[in-house]
C-alpha cells in the first residue's frame, strides 16, 4: 500500500529506512510543490538527525537528478569535466578552474550553488558582475559550453529542480551539514549536467561544513561511492579551510582576485596552489594529461599564454556580462562606499583564524543570506586578509572591511579582530593546504 507523505515523514522521523520508491515519491513531491516548506524542512531535519544508508542516499541522488532533464554530450570533441567544492571562506577556485580546464581541452558545464550558512556561493560571486546570467536553461547552457568551453550556472527548473528547492531550505533549517543531503545535492546536479568525470574538493578545518578530518573523509567516501554507483568517475581531494583561501572574502572582491590570478598578477600563494593543483587533478582524471606533472605544466602554459583568461572573458560575455570586464573590472564591479581597516592591537604572529566567524560576519554585512529569499550585497566583505603564520606589528591592518556605512563597518571591526588570534610565538607548523586524496588522508 502506498504511504502518504505524512506517513513517510513519520517513518524517517522515527529513524526508519525508506525504500527506493518511497524516497522517489518524496523527492517528486518536493519538485512539484506537493510538500510545503514546513514538510521539506521536517524531512531535512529527520535526515540530519538519523542519517541515511548508502542505498537511501543513492536513491535520493538519482531521484533528484530525474526530476529534470539529463544533458547529453555525445558529440563533444573532448571530455566533459566538472569540479565541486564543499565551500569555505574565500573559496573562489571554481571561477578560475573552469576556464583553465576549458583552455586545456576540456568542456565544463558547471552547475553551482548559492551561499550556504557561513560560506559564499559561486553563483552569488558571478552575479556581482553586472548582467551576468546564471539562470541559463539547458539549451543555452549547452550552446555556451560548446562555443566557449565552459559555463557556470545554477540548477534551473530543467536541471535537478528538486535540489534547488531543498538546497534553499537547508540553508535556513540548520541542516546544511547533513552528510547524505550534501552528497545528494552535489551529485544530483553533476549527474544532471552529464559530466564524464567529477573532481571533489572536500574542505577540512574550522571554516568547513564538516570541520574534522574524519568527517571530511566520510563525506569524500560517500560522494565517491554514490557517484561511482551512478556511473560517474569521481575522485575526492581534501584541502584546508583553517584560513581564508586567498586574500578576499565577499562576492565582487573575489571576482577581482580571480581576474588578477588569471592575468598573472601577484597574489596569495595558497590560492594559486589550489587552482593549479585542482585543475591539474581534473585534467588527469579526464584523460587530458598522463601525469600530474604534465597537467601542471599545461595549466601553467595556459595561464602564461593568456588562453585561460580569454576563456573567462568569453564565458562572462556569453552569459550576459560586459565584454570588457577583464580590462575594466575596477570600474565595472560594484564597490563598497566605506572601507575601514581592522588594526592589530598587539605584535606577534597570526596563530589561528576563526574562519566560520569571519564568514558569519560577512553574512551580517549583507554578503550572505539568513533566509532563502534574501538578497545579496555584492560589494561588502573583507580584503587584504592576513594568513596564519604571518608576522604582525602593532598598527598593521589585519584586513580591510568593505561595508555600506561607517556604522556597519565599525560594528564588525571588533568582531573581526577577535576572530584573528595573535600569538607571541610563531605557530608550530602551518595549516597544510593539501591532505591529498581521501584514501591517502585516511592512511596518514
Amino acid at each position: 500500500m502506498k504511504l502518504s507523505p505524512q506517513e513517510l515523514l513519520a517513518a524517517k522521523r522515527d529513524g526508519e529506512q525508506l525504500d527506493d520508491l518511497a524516497v522517489r515519491a518524496l523527492v517528486n513531491d518536493i519538485a512539484n510543490g506537493s510538500l510545503v516548506d514546513a514538510q521539506v524542512g521536517a524531512l531535512a531535519m529527520a535526515i540530519r538527525i538519523h542519517g541515511m544508508t548508502k542505498r537511501e542516499t543513492i536513491a535520493l541522488t538519482l531521484a533528484m537528478r530525474d526530476t529534470g532533464i539529463v544533458l547529453r554530450w555525445d558529440d563533444m570533441p573532448g571530455p566533459v569535466l566538472d569540479k565541486h567544492s564543499t565551500g569555505g571562506l574565500g573559496d573562489k577556485v571554481s571561477l578560475a578552474l573552469a576556464p583553465i580546464v576549458a583552455a586545456c581541452g576540456g568542456f565544463v558545464p558547471m552547475i553551482s550553488g548559492r551561499g550556504l550558512g557561513h560560506t559564499g556561493g559561486t553563483l552569488d560571486k558571478l552575479e556581482s558582475i553586472p548582467g551576468f546570467d546564471t539562470r541559463l536553461d539547458a539549451a543555452d547552457l549547452q550552446m555556451v559550453v560548446r562555443e566557449v568551453g565552459c559555463a557556470i550556472v545554477g540548477a534551473s527548473q530543467d536541471l535537478a529542480p528538486a535540489d534547488r528547492r531543498l538546497y534553499a531550505i537547508r540553508d535556513v533549517t540548520a541542516t546544511v551539514d547533513s552528510l547524505p543531503l550534501i552528497t545528494a545535492s552535489i551529485l544530483a546536479k553533476k549527474l544532471a549536467a552529464g559530466a564524464d568525470a567529477l573532481l571533489m574538493d572536500v574542505k577540512v578545518g574550522n571554516g568547513a561544513f564538516l570541520p574534522s578530518l574524519e568527517q571530511a573523509i566520510d563525506l569524500a567516501h560517500s560522494i565517491e561511492f554514490v557517484a561511482q554507483g551512478a556511473g560517474l568517475a569521481c575522485k575526492s581531494i581534501l584541502t584546508d579551510m583553517n584560513q581564508c583561501l586567498g586574500r578576499t572574502a565577499g562576492n565582487a572582491l573575489e571576482i577581482i582576485e580571480v581576474i588578477r590570478l588569471l592575468t598573472n598578477q601577484p597574489g596569495e600563494a595558497r590560492l594559486l596552489a589550489a587552482v593549479r593543483g585542482l585543475s591539474a587533478e581534473l585534467l588527469v582524471l579526464g584523460g587530458l594529461a598522463a601525469t600530474l606533472n604534465d597537467a601542471l605544466a599545461l595549466v601553467d602554459e595556459r595561464l602564461a599564454d593568456g588562453r585561460a583568461l580569454e576563456v573567462f572573458a568569453r564565458m562572462t560575455a556569453a552569459q550576459g556580462g560586459p565584454s570588457d570586464l577583464v580590462e575594466r573590472y575596477r570600474d565595472i564591479l560594484p564597490k563598497a562606499p566605506v572601507v575601514l581597516p581592522v588594526i592589530a592591537q598587539r605584535p606577534g604572529w597570526v596563530a589561528e583564524i576563526d574562519v566560520r566567524r569571519l564568514g558569519e560576519i560577512i553574512v551580517a554585512l549583507g554578503g550572505g543570506r539568513s533566509r532563502p529569499e534574501a538578497g545579496i550585497d555584492p560589494c561588502v566583505g573583507l580584503s587584504e586578509l592576513v594568513g596564519v603564520g604571518e608576522r604582525i606589528e602593532v598598527g598593521q591592518p589585519l584586513c580591510l572591511v568593505h561595508a555600506r556605512s561607517h556604522e556597519q563597518a565599525a560594528h564588525v571591526r571588533l568582531q573581526v579582530g577577535m576572530a584573528i588570534v595573535i600569538g607571541e610565538q610563531p605557530p608550530h607548523g602551518l595549516p597544510r593546504l593539501w591532505w591529498g586524496s581521501s584514501h591517502a588522508a585516511l592512511s596518514d
